[in-house]
């Protein structure tokens, strides 16, 4: 997943950045609105964190601005807790409202949910051959077993899984993988798709090169 946070807290944005990085996530991050009007006009992204009060204005005019064109699931991030605020973040387009100090579990759990809810299933599990995925869960079930994967691992493998059939190529692949200032190469993603077709070996589904075009995911193989 690709995640844009907006925080001008920047103790709290190193956190959160923190985090979900272990968590393999490619995030983004804008200390304003502006920023963040610069970042969603060059990426795309799979959820947006979003501050209320930042130095160039309110995230919830903001949102309410945007929300006309922006289909991005967005979680309002405040250390408001009126029950007024809340209602009024979810009536500007906001699909979820955590109130800071927040425990890092609970939102990531909160994350896990508005995307299950965007995606329009209760677990999201995806059938991949023979195999069984659950991206937001971060399983990887074949034959009665759970088949571990590294983080970064599973979100290539996410990657794919939402595209079936389709050529990506390495940029794009790069693109929701790593933040635009990560300092990686092309490399890296032969690298993580070779340790990927290592750990689906056998499951009915493959990842095949499109020599000078990029990768794509068949199932139906061996």
């Amino acid at each position: 997943m690709r995640y844009l946070l907006v925080e001008d807290n920047r103790e709290l944005a190193d956190a959160i950045l923190g985090r979900l990085a272990l968590d393999g996530h490619a995030v983004d991050h804008a200390a304003s609105l502006s920023e963040a009007e610069e970042w969603l006009a060059t990426a795309g992204y799979d959820l947006i964190l979003l501050d209320v009060m930042l130095p160039d204005g309110d995230g919830r005019d903001f949102l309410a601005r945007s929300r006309a064109h922006l289909e991005t699931p967005v979680i309002m991030l405040t250390a408001r807790s009126q029950v007024s605020d809340r209602v009024g973040a979810l009536d500007m387009g906001a699909d979820d409202y955590i109130t800071k100090p927040f425990d890092f579990s609970e939102l990531e759990a909160r994350c896990r949910a508005v995307l299950r809810r965007r995606g329009g299933a209760a677990r999201n599990q995806v059938a991949l051959g023979q195999a069984l995925f659950d991206p937001l869960a971060g399983t990887l079930s074949h034959a009665g077993r759970t088949v571990e994967l590294r983080n970064r691992e599973l979100r290539l493998l996410e990657v794919f899984a939402r595209h079936p059939g389709q050529i990506l190529s390495k940029t794009q692949l790069m693109d929701r993988l790593f933040a635009q200032d990560a300092d990686v190469t092309e490399n890296a993603i032969e690298v993580y798709v070779g340790r990927l077709r290592r750990r689906i070996d056998g499951m009915g589904v493959r990842i095949e090169t499109v020599r000078g075009l990029g990768y794509r995911m068949e199932t139906g193989g061996p």
